[in-house]
């Protein structure tokens, strides 16, 4: 999805599942399943000291991968955060439990209510899901590499950047560009829309230096592409490290995402599960895991902690979305939905 899939090596040493269940520390433990390189780790450590719960962390690169395994239940996880569509497709599965807002007081406090609403295309009830991080999905440049205008989506099918072109290796981030491109809705279930994405995609493959994830990060600061498709929380990151990189949303529209804390419905550490979101809902924690992964942070208290004026105000971090047209948030499709999409990029890939 979206993150740097790195190792995170903690202060309390490597962790494994080997141990889940309801041992571990002074009080406990909590077994978190997250996006690799998407927390603080000083976050946890400073949590296992205030709480006595033992932190048991392990880390994701997908969604698609998230999904089979804690379906599976082969590790009993307490606290999972998956994107938007992911969580309604839990949700419909029976997998998650409903979180008791009462013992997670500081989500009710700080997390703007604008999240919560967005929120509700996935968690109609509100009743399974806590806000972690948004933001959206763009077009990353080099300046000194891109003469053209960076408006529009048709860039990435420019001859001109050939080779020089990163696409997201994720199924539905890639029809997204090329549906939005079409003039259509990333949530297409449209034979005729989905199969024009396709042919796009396959008419753009020669054009694209490679399909990844975490790369596209390093790959832009290090000047080895020009235009690459990335979430706006890596974006921010680019920047810091190459100032020649630019980032902009599309006009034709894109995704605008939410991950959010959710617990699984056999987590066996439910209390702490719970101890350990609202401890994450924090003003001063939520801004130090904003500070560490530049993720947009939903909660008001973090924001208002900011001292840097550039990334308070930054229109990357926090924009101003009435200014753009056709954002939408992936949906879940169903399973045969699902399976439509992998058939049609399993197409794409293979040719």
């Amino acid at each position: 999805m979206k993150k740097a899939f790195l190792t995170l090596l903690l202060a309390v040493g490597a962790l494994s599942l080997t141990s889940c269940g309801s041992g571990g520390g002074e009080n406990g433990e909590v077994v978190v399943y997250n996006w690799g390189e998407y927390i603080d780790p000083d976050v946890l450590t400073s949590f296992e000291e205030e709480t006595g719960i033992k932190v048991i962390y392990d880390e994701f690169e997908t969604n698609e991968i998230m999904y089979p395994k804690v379906e599976a239940g082969a590790s009993e996880y307490d606290v999972v955060c998956p994107s938007d569509y992911m969580i309604k497709k839990m949700i419909d599965n029976d997998m998650l439990a409903k979180i008791n807002f009462d013992n997670v007081p500081n989500a009710k406090e700080y997390i703007d209510q604008q999240y919560y609403d967005q929120s509700k295309e996935f968690d109609p009830t509100g009743e399974y899901s806590v806000p972690y991080c948004w933001g959206t999905v763009g077009i990353l440049y080099n300046k000194t590499m891109v003469d053209d205008p960076v408006d529009s989506w048709d860039i990435l099918w420019n001859e001109k950047y050939a080779d020089n072109i990163l696409m997201q290796d994720s199924v539905r981030d890639a029809f997204m560009v090329a549906l939005k491109r079409n003039g259509a809705s990333m949530n297409s279930l449209d034979e005729a829309e989905l199969n024009a994405a396709k042919d796009a995609l396959i008419e753009q493959k020669p054009l694209v230096q490679a399909y990844v994830i975490d790369q596209v990060r390093d790959k832009m600061i290090g000047n080895e592409a020009a235009l690459g498709v990335i979430y706006s929380g890596e974006a921010i990151y680019t920047q810091r490290e190459n100032p020649d990189l630019e980032y902009v949303i599309p006009k034709e529209g894109t995704n605008v995402w939410i991950d959010s804390w959710v617990i699984p419905k056999n987590a066996p550490n439910k209390e702490n599960a719970e101890k350990f979101i609202d401890y994450m809902c924090r003003p001063e924690i939520a801004l130090k895991n904003f500070e560490y992964i530049t993720y947009s942070t939903p909660n008001t208290g973090a924001r208002e902690l900011i001292e840097d004026e550039d990334i308070k105000n930054s229109k990357i971090a926090f924009p101003d979305l009435s200014q753009y047209d056709n954002l939408e948030t992936f949906s879940y499709l169903g399973e045969e939905g699902d399976a439509l999409y992998n058939a049609l990029w399993k197409e794409v890939k293979s040719e």
